[in-house]
């Protein structure tokens, strides 16, 4: 589908995502590969929208799986539909009756019954979640399988044996392979250590925050409505906030919510007033506002121009 590295470059900047050299050649080779990418980096600098562009500019249908603590293969994979089993069983119990009258004993009964469980074990009571949807899906997908550092080392190890064949086994139906084999993404934001098992499947992917050029050509990308000079103060000073020893730094789309912000505010300039009211928008911890606060305050006596310490 596409050809060179600058093709895929291309198809991200149709979708609105501004890819750099590196994200764009990775991901050319995970398409002409057909691997794994897994894509690492803080929180907030465009790791989840890669995988949302890339479904859009390739036309093919995004499966999400969001991972967290405690997800198992049922959540992940499938799980019987057990209520809709019960029902079927109250709404055919007259012929259940009729099917077992002959019998002479418990086991006979249980015999025959067990002849007819593909009946209650079959593709009607089956509800699929995201890793068998992308399996069983007849259009070609993106599945991207969201923030694996927060699911469980247990859960990882599992997912191997899926990635490694798209295939799984259901003991009341078979084994189902997959129909389109998708394009995988998977993200992390480093909460934890990942397997080797898993990154040698994968092309591995840093993101880290963009420099100054990179983060104003989004913002102008995706708030065109901000002035250029306010876009331009606005970036440098999310710039000067990551260089603070901060809890939780700002994001991409925390920079992108603050331009909107001083849209909606109808901002001519960025006073210290402003800034100091609409922190909280880029900040989510106390102490990391009254730290930015204080960093402010003390460049603002010192003169303009300076960058935080």
């Amino acid at each position: 589908m596409f050809e060179t590295v600058e093709s895929v470059r291309h198809a991200l900047d149709g979708q609105q995502y501004i890819a750099t050299d590196e994200i764009a050649t990775v991901l050319f080779l995970a398409e002409s590969l057909g691997k794994p990418l897994l894509a690492e980096g803080p929180a907030g600098v465009g790791k989840t929208e890669l995988s949302k562009a890339w479904a859009a500019a390739t036309g093919r249908e995004l499966v999400r799986l969001q991972c967290y603590e405690g997800l198992d293969e049922s959540k992940a994979l499938y799980e019987w539909e057990y209520a809709k089993q019960m029902l079927y069983t109250q709404l055919l119990r007259d012929r259940l009756a009729n099917l077992l009258a002959d019998t002479q004993s418990l086991a006979e009964a249980a015999d025959r019954l067990g002849q007819e469980e593909d009946v209650f074990f079959s593709d009607r009571f089956l509800l699929p979640r995201p890793l068998l949807r992308a399996i069983r899906s007849d259009r070609p997908t993106v599945l991207l399988i969201d923030e694996i550092d927060r699911a469980d080392a247990e859960f990882e190890a599992f997912l191997l044996e899926v990635l490694s064949d798209f295939q799984v086994s259901i003991p009341e139906i078979g084994t189902i392979a997959a129909k389109q084999r998708p394009v995988v993404f998977l993200t992390s934001n480093n909460t934890r250590e990942l397997s080797e098992a898993l990154k040698r499947r994968c092309l591995y992917l840093y993101i880290d925050y963009p420099d100054t050029e990179e983060e104003l050509r989004i913002v102008r990308l995706k708030v065109p409505e901000l002035a250029p000079e306010l876009a331009r103060q606005a970036v440098e000073v999310v710039q000067s906030l990551r260089t603070l020893d901060l809890k939780k730094s700002p994001s991409v789309s925390e920079t992108l919510d603050w331009a909107r912000a001083l849209v909606t505010l109808n901002t001519r300039s960025l006073d210290s007033a402003m800034l100091e009211n609409t922190l909280t928008v880029l900040l989510k911890y106390e102490a990391d506002v009254e730290r930015a606060r204080r960093a402010l305050r003390r460049v603002g006596g010192e003169g303009n121009g300076r960058t935080y310490h």
